[in-house]
């Protein structure tokens, strides 16, 4: 089966649509968000409406828990502060309620997803380098775990060396963002996976960036988030 791993959305509309557009032509059969649905973009009712619509499950980010639970508020930078409240007025009570009901983990067929770490998944631990990494394979017992977060693509191996998805190997996988790439790369990012052969392949696609940004300055968010998808960091 090949399935699509949407990750840190962040009420882009505009990149949302064409992720799932993408994945649609890609033949995926189902989809998978793992998490920050909602947080810094101008369009979070309509992201969540998408996500309740296609997404076969979902778990819960830190800026979906920050707005709906208010926990994590304090720890967000100031612009995703502004943004949490503008996007907590924006959402009905159906769509919070929804947030609210989101796990912190899933399994799913032969893979996992959590939104940062399987380890203290409700911490929000930042993976960014092996060592750092290692620990969080004692956490999930299927052969793959994919996360967000970080916004940063990278596939991580329980061995060093390991450099490419293949059998006999358990792997730890950012998948990017939807909304908010972060590597100086402002086109849309998300995985797609094939259960059966596990292949998995990064899909990098440009969107309305333009379109997204003029969102953010239309609904009176901070300049510097509609600057940032710009230029992807």
């Amino acid at each position: 089966m090949k399935i699509a791993l949407i990750s840190d959305i962040h009420s882009n509309l505009h990149a949302l649509y064409k992720a799932l557009e993408t994945a649609d032509k890609e033949g995926v059969e189902e989809v998978y968000c793992l998490g920050d649905i909602v947080g810094y973009g101008a369009d979070p009712g309509p992201c969540v409406d998408l996500v309740m619509r296609y997404c076969a499950a979902a778990v819960l980010g830190n800026h979906d828990e920050a707005i709906v639970f208010g926990r994590g508020m304090d720890v967000l930078p100031q612009s995703g502060q502004v943004a949490a409240k503008h996007n907590r007025e924006k959402l009905t009570e159906t769509q919070l309620e929804y947030l609210r009901s989101l796990p912190y983990m899933v399994e799913a067929h032969n893979f996992t997803i959590v939104h940062a770490a399987p380890m203290n998944p409700h911490h929000y631990t930042r993976l960014e380098s092996y060592f750092g990494t290692v620990e969080q394979f004692e956490h999930f017992i299927t052969d793959f775990c994919f996360v967000g977060h970080t916004h940063l693509p990278a596939i991580m191996a329980d061995k060093l060396g390991v450099t490419r998805v293949r059998q006999g190997n358990r792997y730890l996988i950012n998948v990017g963002s939807v909304g908010q790439p972060r590597d100086n790369n402002p086109r849309l990012g998300f995985g797609i996976f094939e259960t059966d052969t596990l292949a998995y392949n990064l899909m990098r696609v440009p969107y309305n960036v333009e379109g997204a940004a003029a969102r953010i300055i239309e609904e009176g968010l901070p300049e510097a988030l509609a600057d940032r998808l710009k230029v992807g960091k």
